[in-house]
């Protein structure tokens, strides 16, 4: 006991552990495609691989992150709160945007050169809930499981594994990496802690997400930055995955998510 009391005292590991198992989880299977088989003889845990990989890996991140969670300082207050949900809003609404206009130019199909880069394709191919319900005859207890853990990832694993990351974790260690950087307070700015940030977070991405994810991940930096709070930050990103989803389901845009 005294082995994991000890990691679980450990404050840089709890804010740098979960997202490495998190990338560590999925990563693997989607640079190399393993264990995937588009076929329709193939066994729906080949054919949608993602139908349980996305769950598995919400249920060890999430176990991780409540095992850690007495080092994370997450302050409830209304304004943080407030700012996030409307910053999310407007974040996603740039992310999306691309995308929207594709459909409001009625552009056919994929795009090439500058409209590529600036995220103006179709996004239709991606993570739909209905796969794995058509794979059992439409079951809807199925199709209503596999919505509610993706948004369960989305909303809620994914705001804050990142979050605690990023802004919790990486922004200060930048400022101060060979002292003690806890003691940098939160959302210090600094130039080399917006750029190293934000170019991370952007990579992370595919690269038709390049620009809204410069443009969330900079707004992102000003949350930070301006309510030194790093509940503002993971509701905003919740708000934002919400949105997304909602949006990714309603217009059969499954890409973006």
């Amino acid at each position: 006991m005294g082995f994991l009391s000890d990691i679980r005292q450990d404050r840089t590991k709890a804010h740098v552990v979960p997202l490495a198992v998190f990338m560590a989880l999925l990563a693997p299977f989607q640079l190399t495609g393993w264990l995937e088989w588009k076929h329709p003889d193939a066994p729906w845990w080949q054919h949608y691989p993602a139908q349980w990989q996305y769950p598995l890996q919400s249920l060890v991140v999430i176990a991780l992150l409540l095992f850690f969670r007495k080092n994370y300082t997450i302050k409830w207050a209304l304004k943080p709160l407030l700012v996030g949900a409307v910053m999310g809003a407007v974040g996603i609404g740039f992310w999306i945007l691309p995308t929207q206009i594709h459909s409001w130019l009625e552009l056919e199909g994929k795009q090439e050169g500058l409209l590529k880069w600036l995220g103006v394709m179709p996004r239709h191919e991606g993570f739909n809930p209905q796969d794995l319900a058509d794979k059992f005859d439409g079951n809807q207890t199925i199709y209503w499981w596999s919505l509610v853990m993706r948004f369960f990832r989305a909303v809620v694993v994914v705001a804050l594994v990142e979050e605690i990351f990023w802004r919790g974790f990486l922004m200060r260690f930048l400022l101060d990496r060979d002292r003690d950087y806890w003691k940098v307070p939160f959302g210090k700015p600094a130039w080399i802690s917006y750029i190293v940030v934000t170019l991370a977070f952007i990579l992370i991405h595919q690269p038709v997400d390049y620009l809204g994810a410069l443009i969330f991940g900079s707004l992102m930096y000003w949350v930070a930055v301006r309510t030194k709070s790093l509940l503002a930050c993971i509701v905003m990103h919740g708000v934002a995955n919400l949105l997304m989803g909602w949006y990714a389901l309603e217009t059969g845009k499954y890409g973006l998510w």
